[in-house]
C-alpha cells in the first residue's frame, strides 16, 4: 500500500510540475531566421507567433514570392526551435522522476 501511495504522490507532483511547465512555455521565446536574417519570426515554445520582422529590401512587388518563401522557412525554423525548447523543458521535468521507459519525452 505504501508503494501505491508513493506513486499517487509522485503522480500529483508530476501533474503540478506539468502545469507549471505549460505556463512557463508561454514565456520561452525562440527566433526563426531565413534569408540570412532578411526575415525573422519570434515564437513562444507553445507555438504562438509573437512577431515577424521583414527587411525593407523585400518590400517590393517583384520580391513577393521570395518573401513568401522566406516567411515559410522562418516559421519552420522557429517551430523546430520551439519544439526543441519544449523537449528540453520536458526532459528537465521528467528526468529526475524515475519514470519507467515510455513515460517521458521521446
Amino acid at each position: 500500500m505504501a508503494d501505491f501511495l508513493g506513486m499517487m504522490k509522485q503522480a500529483a507532483q508530476l501533474q503540478s510540475k506539468m502545469q507549471a511547465m505549460q505556463d512557463e512555455l508561454g514565456n520561452v521565446e525562440v527566433e526563426g531566421i531565413s534569408g540570412g536574417g532578411l526575415v525573422a519570426v519570434r515564437m513562444t515554445a507553445k507555438m504562438e507567433v509573437k512577431g515577424i520582422k521583414i527587411d525593407p529590401s523585400l518590400m517590393k512587388p517583384e520580391e513577393r514570392e521570395v518573401l513568401e518563401d522566406l516567411l515559410v522557412t522562418a516559421l519552420g525554423d522557429a517551430r523546430r526551435k520551439a519544439e526543441t525548447a519544449m523537449q528540453e523543458k520536458m526532459m528537465a521535468l521528467t528526468g529526475g522522476l524515475g519514470l519507467p521507459p515510455g513515460f517521458g519525452p521521446t
